[in-house]
């Protein structure tokens, strides 16, 4: 399966869904991990996992980056609210979509639209 991959000057490594199937993927590969993950707090957006290196600023870029790529960013370009937690906070039940995961526990951070837009 096929991923974004993203690598910040510091060393921080990103890797993000394409489309709801690599979303799964993703997520069953880092369920249960203590990665960061991110993901928009609307639906539509890819999952993202901050590999390698975490600072806030690591986390503030990753968010950046699953704004750019989300579904409420092409559709109202202002600021995007981005949920963060870990794979020990997600569970998949009998049932559920294709993409779709539950997330016990999360912090939101919001993406400024000028920051996303410098990434364009």
């Amino acid at each position: 399966m096929k991923f974004r991959e993203i690598k910040l000057e510091n060393g921080a490594e990103f890797i993000l869904g394409k489309d709801k199937e690599s979303n799964d993927e993703l997520m069953k590969d880092f369920k249960g991990k203590s990665n960061t993950i991110l993901h928009t707090s609307s639906p539509g957006s890819p999952f993202c996992v901050i590999k390698r290196k975490i600072s806030k600023e690591d986390i503030y870029m990753a968010a950046v980056a699953c704004a750019r790529y989300s579904q409420d960013w092409r559709n109202n370009k202002k600021d995007v609210r981005v949920n963060v937690f870990t794979g020990r906070e997600i569970s998949k039940g009998k049932g559920m979509k294709t993409g779709t995961w539950n997330v016990r526990k999360f912090k939101t951070i919001i993406v400024k639209k000028e920051d996303i837009l410098k990434t364009l």
